[in-house]
């Protein structure tokens, strides 16, 4: 069964909210849901890079286009 990916927009936001509400948004998901988080925050993909490393969650992907795309596995 493929696990569906959820998008969630923090367009705007600047360091350290990204992170604060990506903490908050996780609750309420479950173990093994996709999350993809879009940001525009130069600092977002190392902040995320150290928040997954410190919640275990796992980081799949940062892509870079015109916004910010990153996805992780809680």
């Amino acid at each position: 069964m493929k696990n569906e990916t959820n998008t969630i927009d923090l367009l705007g936001l600047k360091c350290p909210l990204p992170i604060l509400r990506a903490n908050r948004i996780i609750k309420n998901y479950k173990k093994g849901d996709i999350l993809e988080f879009l940001v525009n925050d130069e600092a977002a993909p190392d902040d995320f890079k150290a928040f997954c490393q410190t919640k275990k969650f796992n980081l799949l992907s940062i892509k870079r286009q015109e916004n910010i795309k990153i996805k992780i596995k809680i």
